[in-house]
């Protein structure tokens, strides 16, 4: 090994060292709040992610740095440079290298990460809530409690949630993101998405709990969105019993 490749090598070493330090540091902080199961499968993911990419990034930038730092330009050439040949050896390692790094992201957190969301949403939910779309609203529904409400989307903890989500007009997208979950809303289908509170919380404390269309629908796409509220199962209980208490008195 020659002295240039060598020390490419060692930055390179010292740079992924650092960086994977850091990310392991750093990376609980560097997400929005967490507040249900699968959001923490996709932070994971992302994490994991990030952990595989480190080391890509240290050798582009130990290469990079190297290369400016030893074979800068010194004034006006006098005539053209030696011709530079295919390095086999290091093609055909940094060929594998990709291919294995694509094959690990396909399996894990890829195969194996749908795979565990999957096994969630085939759980019996202990709720299910269903969300009707239109511009530039939402008409939240609990069947079993025989709620309608436009104001708020009111969870209970630890409890795993179906949402059959559909729309009366364009498309729009069902997303929480302190659930990470996202789902489209199209007109004339319903589709489901899963979620299982984990913290309680709600928006008045933390923007990331609300109800927000992803899906650039109109004018008022931006404003589209509704507080989310996960609360405790007596509070939800609470709750509950004065909804059905005021549709009661207004019907």
């Amino acid at each position: 090994m020659n002295r240039h490749a060598l020390i490419v090598l060692l930055l390179w070493l010292l740079l992924a060292v650092v960086g994977e330090f850091l990310v392991v540091r750093l990376a609980p902080g560097m997400f929005p709040v967490v507040a249900a199961e699968e959001g923490e499968i996709v932070d994971n993911a992302f994490t994991f992610l990030m952990i595989l990419a480190v080391p890509v990034l240290a050798f582009v930038l130990a290469t990079l740095l190297y290369s400016l730092a030893s074979f800068r330009s010194r004034g006006t050439p006098s005539q053209d440079g030696p011709p530079i040949h295919t390095n086999r050896p290091v093609l055909f390692v940094w060929f594998l290298a990709t291919i294995g790094l694509t094959a690990l992201m396909i399996v894990h957190p890829g195969i194996t990460g749908m795979r565990e969301l999957a096994d969630r949403a085939d759980r019996e939910p202990d709720l299910v809530v269903k969300v009707e779309t239109m511009r530039f609203g939402w008409r939240i529904t609990y069947p079993e409690q025989k709620i309608n409400t436009f104001q708020e989307l009111v969870l209970p903890v630890g409890k795993h949630v179906r949402f059959e989500v559909t729309s009366l007009d364009v498309l729009h997208a069902f997303w929480v993101p302190a659930f990470r979950m996202k789902i489209d809303a199209v007109p004339g289908m319903v589709t489901t998405v899963h979620a299982t509170p984990n913290r309680t919380g709600g928006f008045q404390n933390d923007p990331n709990f609300r109800l927000q269309c992803a899906e650039l629908c109109g004018i008022g796409h931006s404003v589209m969105q509704v507080p989310v509220r996960v609360v405790e199962q007596k509070e939800f209980d609470a709750w509950a019993a004065q909804q059905s208490k005021l549709a009661r008195r207004s019907n």
